[in-house]
């Protein structure tokens, strides 16, 4: 596995049908089990040549370069009483399993970032399975993202190694690039990361794990945590119900503080302690954001 210290890799805009093809071969990599799931390149160079993004990431200590991740969006539509705007639809964020934890993917969303604010667009949404968190800690704490959006089974019944068996519930997004809030998470010197004990010192509402929602009175800036399994795909090798079960609890969690007007703003992701433990944050109102 390479060490996180000493990986020397570059980020390119791929427009090429070989490049696609090494991105295909990449998604069988990443995602296996399933070749109906793959994004073919002939895709993949039609959503390019309308107005799409992919940008690769490729190991240079090796020669030829390697390609070990990439990012891919596509311009879409939102609506608004004003009328349909224009967003970036962020699809697809993947790292070979060798190369993670070593900040490959917050450097593809970063460059992301930088190339859809030059198209002139404002807001990129995307997808990701509430329960994994090294996924939320990279979207919530790195990236700013905010969320108070839950979509039930959104893809269907998904045939991949590290989705089927389960509901395809996801949360939906959004990630404002032009505010302060996302800047200074990508700036060189983002703010502090709160821990889990910043929040205890503080007495907020914590829901521990598969406990139900008590009844709460949200008030103005009021803050819910949320615990999730830290570590969900071996969870769910080792226990396909226990899996099932933790599912169709976070739905309800987040479906209902979502109805009473919370968002995720924040996400503590603390693998060093004995046993690791992740938590959502979720603040009623907008005002921390």
């Amino acid at each position: 596995m390479p060490n996180s210290s000493r990986v020397s890799f570059s980020l390119c805009i791929l427009e090429t049908p070989a490049e696609m093809e090494a991105v295909e071969d990449l998604e069988r990599l990443i995602w296996p089990g399933s070749e109906t799931d793959v994004i073919p390149s002939h895709m993949l160079l039609a959503a390019v040549h309308g107005g799409g993004l992919v940008i690769g990431a490729y190991d240079d200590t090796v020669e030829p370069p390697r390609p070990v991740g990439f990012v891919f969006g596509f311009p879409g539509l939102y609506y608004t009483p004003d009328g349909p705007r224009l967003k970036h639809c962020s699809h697809q964020l993947g790292v070979l399993p060798a190369y993670r934890n070593t900040g490959i993917g917050f450097r593809l969303k970063r460059a992301q970032w930088q190339m859809v604010r030059h198209q002139g667009i404002d807001r990129i949404t995307w997808t990701f399975d509430p329960l994994l968190s090294r996924n939320a800690h990279l979207n919530i704490t790195k990236l700013g993202i905010a969320c108070n959006t839950y979509l039930r089974n959104f893809y269907g019944e998904m045939r991949d190694a590290m989705n089927q068996g389960l509901p395809s519930d996801r949360l939906e997004v959004d990630w404002w690039v032009n505010t302060r809030r996302v800047t200074q998470r990508l700036s060189k010197r983002p703010r502090r990361r709160l821990q889990l004990a910043d929040f205890l010192k503080a007495e907020i509402l914590i829901i521990p794990a598969l406990s139900p929602l008590p009844s709460i009175t949200p008030t103005a800036n009021s803050l819910v945590l949320i615990e999730i399994p830290t570590d969900f795909l071996s969870l769910k090798a080792g226990d396909s119900n226990l899996a099932l079960q933790w599912r169709m609890h976070t739905r309800t969690l987040f479906e209902e503080l979502f109805a009473q007007g919370y968002l995720i703003t924040d996400f503590i992701y603390e693998v060093c302690d004995d046993p690791p433990r992740s938590f959502y944050v979720l603040s009623h109102g907008e005002a921390t954001l």
